[in-house]
């Protein structure tokens, strides 16, 4: 296990090498240093994974190079060291594996770029970032990798930043990433002053181990009648909604697609966007035992992300934002299944569920995006009106695409059926409101992606002139379309699970009829409106058109941040405060420094080096102090 550290070490010793060096190697040297680094790595994880869980128990947690960092007293301190459990070694197989696929694609993709080496560069911070953050053994430490992930993907967004949208689009992820993030940040202090500790391991033994709460060593501090461990718990989940991109956060992720398409792939698969869903799962103990209620809140803030998202990509027009869209629908499936486990009486198969829907969601949808790469390489355009009829003309990413679509639709054998029933599964058992909104959403998600599948591929008459399909576009997307057809049929529930009992995941024929159902009658309406070109969608439209003018304005909340902002902070807060900074703190600051100059003004010519001058100003001195003193003998010599 002690191969770990090279995780780490290869992709940041990559990453410093490309920044210094990546400029001055010729044609695509940069890409093949990447991607051998991530290569090794992914072989390194999978070697970690295979003698964890084949060659020992699966259940073991190790803590591998920790050392002090920072020391603040005797009971707290802030470690730095690597965490090794079914949970992290699950997340590290995921990344290196995602990472190595990007990287492997960009070669071709980004040839002929001039930041070439700088691409890869980021991409390998990138990874850096996300394996430190998953790797964690500390909270703090979670949280200086977590800030890390936020500077890679502002460097990756904006890679493009002669575009003005590309610029705005890499500030808007930054900013709305920062609001959130300082609520984790107050979060991990108001947790470590409860705990006493941010070791991750010892924070979960103290804040849900019976015994330690049955023995008074944790105070529970009450505020306002929550516990202060619940509003702690809760800032942190708004730093994790944050980076998912979870309601009403939701906003940066569609225009985060101003990036690379490769980097749209590791951003929603393997990095940023399931950070959120890592953070909840890797603090899962103390939600479910301590803060139930905070577990009510993700899984509402959860499903309301998978049907918002959900039904505004239904008009979205641009390829990259149907697929954004897609992502925010699908973490929120995750976030609603960690959450609905508080209403699930001690079950936890909603935790297997939401980590095996994210391991088979990074393979289906990097492949979705890495085949919207090689569409938009061909027509270049991400708008699906300059598409339609390339399924001849690009056969390989026509099946790819395919298959990914029937697998986030949830369609049987694929894998994501398995990870979405499972799900469902643990939904219908814990909360049947969740579960039928569930349904919904998922019925929208197969609408959507059939939509988009037949404007690209269909809808027009057929291509015969054949786009060229390079064999490292080609490669990634084979490979990972053999994930999205067998990850399925792993047992998941063997490897991860919230304690050491195994979870048996199954589901039940009748009730998975539903959605399978729903999703049927989906690919059924999507074929008839858009497989070849008809007038139903534009009389669709006439009869919704207030609603469909809403969805297709993602319900303005782009505007109503833009009011708020502008209209309310910068005007009503913003301008107050820079008045009362210019002309009382700046005023009193310059009031200060004018009476300073005139009062030297009115004294320097005291300093003339003229003696004859210091001379009179002595005799005067000597007189008035002769003065006081003659005056005050006299005045005690009458009383």
């Amino acid at each position: 296990m002690n191969l770990s550290i090279l995780v780490l070490i290869l992709p940041f010793l990559t990453f410093v090498g490309l920044a210094f060096f990546g400029k001055r190697l010729s044609g695509i040297t940069a890409g093949i240093i990447g991607s051998i680094s991530t290569g090794i790595i992914s072989l390194i994880a999978a070697f970690i994974a295979f003698n964890y869980w084949v060659m020992s128990d699966g259940k073991s947690t190790m803590i591998l190079f920790n050392f002090p960092w920072l020391t603040f007293n005797e009971h707290l301190a802030i470690n730095m060291g690597l965490l090794l459990d079914s949970l992290s070694i699950m997340m590290v197989a995921v990344v290196t594996f995602v990472s190595f696929m990007v990287h492997l694609y960009s070669i071709e993709y980004l040839k002929g770029e001039e930041r070439y080496g700088s691409y890869f560069a980021y991409l390998s911070l990138f990874t850096f970032s996300m394996l430190g953050l998953v790797l964690s053994v500390n909270i703090f430490q979670i949280y200086v990798f977590w800030e890390l992930v936020g500077v890679s993907s502002f460097l990756l967004i904006g890679f493009y930043y002669q575009r003005p949208s590309a610029v705005a689009a890499a500030k808007k992820a930054f900013i709305v990433t920062r609001f959130a993030d300082l609520g984790f940040l107050v979060g991990i202090l108001i947790l470590s002053f409860e705990a006493k500790t941010l070791d991750i391991p010892m924070l979960i033994e103290r804040l849900s181990s019976p015994d330690t709460l049955t023995s008074g060593n944790i105070k529970m501090h009450m505020v306002g009648g929550l516990s202060v461990i619940s509003i702690a718990m809760f800032l942190i989940f708004i730093g994790g909604a944050g980076k998912s991109a979870m309601f009403p956060l939701h906003i940066w992720l569609p225009d985060a697609m101003e990036g690379p398409t490769p980097v749209s792939a590791l951003i929603h698969a393997a990095t940023m966007v399931v950070a959120g869903v890592y953070l909840v799962a890797r603090l899962f103990p103390v939600y479910f035992v301590l803060t139930p209620e905070v577990l009510h809140i993700i899984s509402w803030v959860g499903i309301i992300s998978a049907l918002l998202a959900a039904l505004i990509a239904c008009t979205q027009t641009d390829i990259k934002r149907v697929l954004a869209y897609s992502t925010i629908s699908q973490i929120g499936y995750m976030m609603f299944s960690l959450g609905i486990t508080a209403y699930s009486h001690g079950e936890t198969l909603g935790y297997t569920a939401s980590l095996f829907h994210l391991f088979t969601h990074a393979f289906f949808k990097a492949l979705l995006f890495l085949a919207a790469g090689v569409i938009i390489h061909a027509v270049h355009s991400n708008e699906v009106a300059q598409m339609g009829g390339l399924r001849k003309s690009l056969p390989t990413t026509h099946i790819a695409f395919l298959l990914a679509t029937l697998a986030i639709s949830g369609i049987p054998p694929l894998s994501g059926f398995f990870s979405k029933e499972a799900i469902l599964t643990a939904t219908h058992h814990a909360n049947p409101v969740i579960f039928w909104l569930a349904v919904i959403g998922s019925s929208l998600t197969t609408f959507y992606m059939f939509r988009l599948y037949y404007l690209i591929f269909w809808n027009k008459p057929a291509e015969h002139h054949r786009h060229h399909e390079h064999a490292l576009f080609s490669i990634p997307l084979i490979i990972l379309t053999l994930g999205t057809l067998l990850n399925g049929f792993i047992p998941f529930g063997q490897f991860i699970s919230v304690g050491l009992e195994k979870v048996q995941i199954s589901f039940e024929l009748g009730m998975a009829a539903v959605p399978v159902g729903g999703s049927l009658l989906a690919i059924l309406l999507a074929t008839l409106w858009y497989a070849k070109s008809t007038s139903y969608p534009d009389k669709f439209v006439s009869l919704l058109k207030n609603f469909y003018r809403w969805t297709y304005r993602k319900f303005y909340f782009d505007e109503l941040y833009q009011f708020v902002t502008h209209k309310i902070i910068f005007n009503l807060i913003g301008r107050p405060i820079a008045w009362f900074d210019r002309n009382i703190v700046d005023g009193t600051m310059n009031a200060m420094a004018w009476g300073s100059m005139y009062f030297s003004q009115a004294i320097k010519r005291i300093q003339s080096g003229n003696v004859q001058s210091y001379t009179m100003y002595f005799l005067g001195g000597v007189i008035i102090l002769l003065s006081i003193l003659l005056y005050a003998y006299g005045y005690n010599l009458i009383n």
